[in-house]
């Protein structure tokens, strides 16, 4: 299948500082693709080089099969959703939406199709007739969204378009740009820092990490089986459990070694023949299981130092050989601070990472 995106040793530097060294990612037609990572690691850089916003040192960027290295934003096929809403203050609804495709010169009966079909989709029909200031915040950033789609493209960049709204709108609208992209089937490439954004949106996901992607995978096999340290520490709230230790391989038997924790490796998928070496095991919160349902499980037994109740779940720290680790529980929890803890830990479930910092 040809990508819809295709990005060919991209370059990105000013001066001698680079940004970006031979990126290349193809991302395919009707994908929704989600750059991920820390401020500073090249996720909105990137999104702007394909819109061609930003200039490039050398490689190429491809879309829908056309060499767009060079074109202008406008000639690519693409619609682009900003962070800032950017309407026009003194435009009715109807008249943003419709803007742009008056400044092409589409036939205005094409221009009226294609502001009602655009509006019915994000629930606009009846704030067509209203300026931007009439509107919430979250009604605002659905205008923004209706901009780009009524230009009827197969590409839509969105770059944090929900990072200036409230907790309760961000969801809202989360779902709504699912819903979005699963009607229209279009190809969405979205720029965020918020990992739930991430994880429910994505049919892949890209962490980056100065100007390197350090894994692209579904966010399944982001959350369950990261690729090196950095990704690992990175995805979840609270993040993985880390603990240092090493690996010895005795009469072919694997075990992880630390402190006063034996844990037998028999169980985990290594992506190559383990051998003896220094080595950190990580485990999520939510890969602990308590006490009874521990069963035959290697143990991390420790004293709890916090419990944050979070509604249908809770999570609780607790003190573990000097360090604090987190466990995740579902349902109300009576367990208090002091209480004593001793989970145990599925290692199929865990990840173990080498030296250099990649997944085992």
């Amino acid at each position: 299948m040809q990508s819809a995106v295709s990005i060919k040793g991209l370059k990105i530097a000013y001066g001698d500082h680079t940004v970006m060294e031979r990126m290349s990612l193809d991302i395919a037609q009707k994908e929704f693709l989600v750059l991920l990572g820390p401020s500073g690691c090249g996720k909105s850089t990137l999104l702007n080089a394909i819109a061609g916003l930003q200039d490039i040192t050398a490689g190429e960027i491809w879309i829908s099969g056309k060499n767009v290295t060079w074109e202008e934003p406008k000639d690519r096929g693409i619609g682009m959703v900003f962070q800032s809403y950017a309407l026009y203050p003194r435009m009715s609804v109807r008249k943003n939406l419709s803007f742009g495709l008056r400044v092409a010169g589409l036939p205005k009966a094409e221009i009226e199709a294609r502001v009602a079909r655009t509006s019915a989709l994000l629930h606009l029909d009846s704030l067509l007739d209203r300026r931007p200031a009439e509107l919430s915040g979250g009604q605002r950033q659905r205008v923004a969204i209706g901009r780009a789609l009524v230009r009827q493209v197969d590409v839509f960049l969105f770059d944090e378009p929900l990072s200036n709204l409230d907790a309760k709108l961000r969801n809202e609208l989360r779902v709504e740009i699912k819903k979005l992209h699963q009607s229209l089937g279009n190809t969405m490439i979205y720029v965020t820092h918020d990992q739930v954004e991430a994880l429910t949106l994505a049919d892949r996901i890209a962490i980056m990490r100065d100007g390197v992607i350090q894994q692209l995978a579904s966010p399944t096999d982001i959350y369950n089986r990261p690729a090196n340290l950095f990704v690992a520490g990175f995805i979840g709230a609270p993040s993985m459990n880390f603990i240092e230790g090493r690996i010895d391989v005795g009469n072919g038997l694997p075990t992880f070694h630390s402190a006063n924790l034996s844990v037998d490796l028999a169980s985990y998928a290594f992506k190559a023949p383990p051998a003896s070496g220094a080595a950190t095991l990580g485990f999520r919160p939510d890969h602990l299981v308590l006490d009874g349902a521990a069963g035959s499980l290697p143990t991390v037994p420790g004293r709890i130092s916090v419990v944050e109740p979070m509604g249908s779940e809770a999570v609780l720290w607790f003190d573990w050989e000097g360090r604090s680790l987190s466990l995740r529980l579902m349902g109300d929890v009576t367990l208090q601070p002091g209480d004593l803890l001793t989970p145990g830990l599925d290692i199929e479930k865990a990840s173990l990472f080498g030296a250099d910092g990649l997944r085992l």
